[in-house]
């Protein structure tokens, strides 16, 4: 089923996380964050709307380095009812699109939690010093790819963000397929407010 992320509660920080990525060494949000903007990005293996933007998600991650942004993608969904989102499927499709970023298990689910991540994808765009500034979709598409010529609406808040310090009044949510959550009985944890050991 079809999810969409909430109406952005804007100005927080991002929560510090410490995961175990596909080189297999683990990693901090303080030690991939980008100079002048991070972008946070929950996706997964199996989901199509992934699947539909993963190689724009390729480029975006690509042509914003050179602005000293970077991109962080984080796999949270339970792997043990969806096989697919496995860790050795993570390193599979990260080495086979060549992602210019790395690609991080969130085995505990506790960053997505914490991120208030409920979709895959679900796009955060932090400002250099961690304020978040975007939550909103990459572009107009949905489980298929947009026309060529949709308006990149994440590239161009990231870069708003990475030149200005903020990001653009209107935004879209994001649409994806739910985060697949151990035990559904849990409730999120509050947007932002989860602090996280790096």
């Amino acid at each position: 089923m079809a999810v969409t992320t909430p109406i952005a509660d804007l100005g927080w920080h991002a929560a510090p996380f410490r995961l175990k990525g596909v080189d297999g060494k683990m990693h901090t949000l303080k030690e991939l964050s980008g100079r002048h903007g991070t972008l946070v990005i929950f996706i997964c293996n199996h989901c199509p709307y992934v699947k539909a933007v993963l190689p724009r998600i390729i480029r975006d991650a690509r042509e914003l380095l050179p602005l000293g942004v970077n991109t962080i993608a984080i796999n949270s969904n339970d792997d043990s009812t969806y096989p697919e989102d496995s860790f050795e499927n993570m390193q599979c499709i990260a080495a086979e699109m060549d992602f210019p970023f790395h690609y991080l298990h969130d085995e505990t689910q506790e960053v997505a939690r914490a991120y208030g991540a409920v979709c895959t994808p679900d796009f955060y765009a932090f400002d250099g010093g961690g304020c978040l500034h975007y939550r909103g979709r990459l572009d107009a598409s949905g489980r298929e790819p947009a026309p060529e010529d949709a308006p990149r609406e994440l590239f161009d808040a990231m870069r708003l963000i990475a030149y200005y310090g903020y990001g653009p009044g209107d935004q879209y949510p994001s649409i994806g397929c739910s985060i697949k959550w151990r035990d559904s009985e849990l409730g999120e944890a509050p947007v932002g407010k989860k602090a996280l050991a790096a």
